[in-house]
Formats: structure tokens, sequence, C-alpha cells
């Protein structure tokens, strides 16, 4: 049976008992992918590489997404 693991998106816990990758997190949360920016452990990634970070516990990952406006 796998572990539980948490974990903090956008300042709020969750929990997870699968494994789970940024780009799944995403289409989860049905966030637009073309105006995203990915804070993974304080670092920015870049888009080719949410397919191959895989959220582990404890990790801190904040999504920005841009707006437009005038």
């Amino acid at each position: 049976m796998p572990k539980l693991k948490s974990f903090i998106l956008n300042d709020q816990k969750y929990y997870v008992n699968e494994q789970l990758n940024i780009f799944d997190l995403i289409e989860y949360f049905r966030y637009n992918l073309d105006l995203l920016v990915i804070e993974y452990n304080y670092l920015i990634c870049e888009k080719k590489s949410w397919q191959k970070i895989f959220i582990n516990e404890g990790d801190k990952i904040e999504v920005v997404t841009i707006v437009g406006g005038g």
C-alpha cells in the first residue's frame, strides 16, 4: 500500500497516496497550461520538465497564473 504524502500547493496542504507529477497536478486542477509559471521548492520549473518532476513528501509548489488587463 502506498504511503500518504503531504505537500503544499499555493499555501494549502494536500495529501496524495499515488505517484503524481507536476503535469498531473496541473491537469487535476484544470489550469490553463499556456498561462502558468510553476515554482517547485523555490525553483522555477521549465514546462518541458513538468512530467519528469514527481511530488514528494513536504514539497512546496506555487502555481502562478498570468492574466492580462488594461
